[in-house]
């Protein structure tokens, strides 16, 4: 499957329309803006929510969540698109992040509707912001401009010829999905280098480079990278479903910006 952080102010204190003369005047801090909680703190929560299953909450480590979350850049109110979602890992705290203004979308690609959209609607009827969505990767689209696009450990089924996908329409559709400045996050397994997308279909692998090539050719500037999920270990000889390997595979993810 599945930097620079955007940052927004809360919301302002605001003055009664009319007062008599023995009225108290409204405080400072009334007037003063509130901050926005640090990257770190809206993962901690979004972590700690208790409509979390457990089973989530036991891959934390392995997935390195907090890091994650943090890479993502995402804060109250933004919208976000999680792309074939599965049982939701992602979805649940993205939801939890852009919190009750927010949206986060649950995009079911239609060739793995027949089983996934059942999740999606589990999603939705535990989290009044998700919306499940579904349809073509090469024609998604939403209701609002979005300020995430999240891929965790599915590209790389994308580009597998019995998949059916037009990798370059579904990254443009990405591309327009996004606000100017919005951010497209993709995690993935790590291929050996000069592979490509030659094991897509066998290793469940893509090669980050040309992952990077594909993406950047749809108009993204790269915009950074973390480490948080690297294993040096990994030869990147094996499937990842092997069973000595699997949950602890070498992975990249990379960030990617709309420009403007």
């Amino acid at each position: 499957m599945r930097s620079i952080l955007m940052a927004g102010l809360g919301a302002v204190g605001v003055l009664a329309a009319g007062f008599s003369a023995t009225a108290a005047p409204a405080s400072a801090e009334a007037l003063v803006p509130q901050a926005v909680p640090p990257a770190a703190d809206l993962a901690g929560a979004a972590m700690a929510d208790a409509r979390r299953p457990e089973a989530d909450r036991a891959r934390d480590d392995l997935r390195q969540t907090r890091a994650m979350l943090e890479f993502t850049g995402l804060r109250p109110g933004m919208a976000v698109a999680d792309i074939r979602p599965e049982e939701g890992f992602f979805s649940r705290l993205f939801s939890a992040m852009v919190g009750e203004q927010g949206r986060a979308y649950a995009f079911v690609p239609n060739q793995t509707a027949a089983r996934e959209n059942a999740f999606g609607d589990a999603l939705a009827a535990d989290y009044p912001n998700v919306v499940r969505l579904t349809g073509k990767l090469e024609e998604m689209a939403f209701d609002r401009p979005l300020d995430v696009v999240f891929m965790g450990e599915e590209y790389h089924d994308f580009v597998i010829p019995r998949f059916g996908v037009d990798v370059a329409a579904m990254n443009a559709a990405v591309f327009a999905a996004l606000k100017p400045g919005g951010l497209y996050v993709i995690l993935d397994h790590q291929a050996a280098d000069g592979a490509g997308i030659s094991v897509a279909g066998t290793l469940h692998r893509i090669e980050a480079a040309e992952l990077r090539r594909q993406v950047e050719a749809a108009g993204f500037i790269f915009d950074g990278e973390t480490s948080a999920v690297r294993v040096p270990a990994d030869d990147h000889s094996l499937s990842v479903f092997d069973a000595s390997i699997r949950g602890r595979t070498d992975r990249f993810v990379y960030r990617f910006r709309r420009p403007g």
